[in-house]
């Protein structure tokens, strides 16, 4: 029985608009990028999901894979962890594709609760 259905992000100028706020965690298995809502009344959305993963990867098969996995990390731990009003943008890494599934979700839990706050630093 699949979880809970989350709110997802699916244009290009949303994931870039995610990006561009700067606010990151990475762990060894995922890099989370977070942005939070300006607008009071969107403040009070449910929480928005988009999921990527590069070449850097692999093929197809491997990116897909990895998506999958974050996606049902996400719809498991969405609930308890996401802010409501935030767009949050998944960067699959190399690690998620085999990383224990406790793991994983210790990884996305983490990142989840930190990159609304973290801002990436500047040099």
């Amino acid at each position: 029985m699949p979880g809970p259905r989350i709110q997802r992000l699916t244009r290009r100028p949303e994931f870039l608009a995610v990006a561009a706020a700067e606010r990151k965690y990475a762990t060894i298995s995922v890099v989370v990028q977070a942005k939070p809502a300006s607008d009071p009344v969107v403040a009070e959305a449910p929480a928005r999901f988009g999921f990527t993963a590069t070449r850097k990867i692999g093929g197809s098969v491997q990116r897909n894979r990895a998506r999958r996995r974050l996606k049902a990390a996400a719809a498991l731990l969405g609930p308890a962890h996401a802010r409501p009003g935030v767009d949050y943008v998944f960067v699959a890494r190399g690690a998620a594709l085999d990383r224990p599934w406790d793991d994983l979700l210790r990884d996305v839990a983490l990142a989840m609760d930190r990159a609304p706050e973290t801002r990436r630093q500047r040099r």
